[in-house]
């Protein structure tokens, strides 16, 4: 359709529906969802389903990311803005012709958006749904990437144990007894899989950190997303399975650019890297106690 520009009875009438309905952007909305209909009957379509509840990204089928169209099929989650974050810690990070692995892919946005930076030599995704898989094959398929259906590590090819040099996973962090607080769009259409990280919102974080060190090449790095409240303890989760810790803000980065993004203005990410060499074993040298 080309009526975009902002004005007349069709997009106010648009407008009108997504307000009445509790949509707080309606007008951008609208926009979105005038230019992304091929006819009036299709535009009437998506505005029903947007007002229902389904997210925008679910009805317009994708979402912006790094830049990016990221597919997003209903049912999968949807990558939210402030994981940009944790992307370009990630390419930061990176040394030439890396081996990514992207855990707890959902769309594959965040593996897409590495090889659109072109940091990935090999880039491999996974995630447990099969209909996140389906759809993350769409996004990274392009870059070469390989996508595998399975719980964390266990798909991935043994041939990769200690060649990782960039381990990324947004990892589900909603505590169990909130994950009813969260929005509609997210509650009631996105995978409690992709929400629900335990009765402290660790669980999966855990599980990813311990196993890192066999996958992680030397020096390579695992980067998680977390709250800020959680980071603590995932710094504890993070030292604990021999990985060298810090914290990333965005707040802090934006802080030092002189940025005034609000967009990420509450992303945490913890990144964990394995040393370089191990430390030497084997009995210490004796010391006489002073007497």
């Amino acid at each position: 359709m080309t009526e975009t520009s902002g004005s007349g009875a069709g997009f106010s009438a648009v407008v009108e529906k997504l307000r009445a309905a509790g949509c707080v952007f309606a007008e951008d909305e609208a926009r979105l969802l005038i230019s992304a209909a091929a006819t009036p009957a299709d535009l009437a379509a998506m505005v029903q389903r947007r007002a229902a509840g389904l997210p925008l990204e679910h009805v317009v089928g994708w979402a912006e990311f790094c830049g990016l169209r990221i597919v997003v099929e209903p049912g999968v989650f949807v990558p939210r803005r402030r994981t940009e974050f944790l992307v370009r810690q990630a390419a930061a990070l990176a040394r030439p012709r890396s081996v990514v692995v992207d855990l707890c892919c959902g769309s594959g946005a965040l593996g897409a958006a590495l090889a659109a930076a072109r940091v990935p030599a090999e880039l491999y995704a996974v995630d447990i749904d099969p209909v996140a898989v389906r759809c993350a094959h769409r996004n990274v398929a392009t870059a070469g990437g390989r996508v595998y259906q399975g719980d964390l590590y266990e798909p991935l090819p043994a041939a990769l144990r200690g060649r990782v040099d960039v381990l990324i996973a947004n990892v589900p962090y909603v505590p169990t007894d909130e994950v009813g607080l969260l929005p509609p769009e997210a509650r009631v259409h996105e995978p409690r899989v992709a929400l629900d990280g335990g009765a402290d919102g660790l669980d999966v974080l855990r599980r990813v950190a311990a196993a890192a060190p066999r996958w992680l090449a030397p020096g390579g790095h695992l980067l998680v997303e977390t709250s800020e409240r959680q980071a603590p303890r995932a710094v504890e989760a993070f030292a604990g399975s021999g990985l060298t810790p810090r914290v990333a803000t965005s707040a802090s980065a934006s802080a030092s650019a002189g940025s005034d993004d609000d967009d990420e203005s509450d992303t945490t990410v913890v990144i964990g890297t394995r040393p370089a060499s191990p430390q030497p074993a084997g009995p210490r040298e004796f010391q006489p106690s002073p007497t």
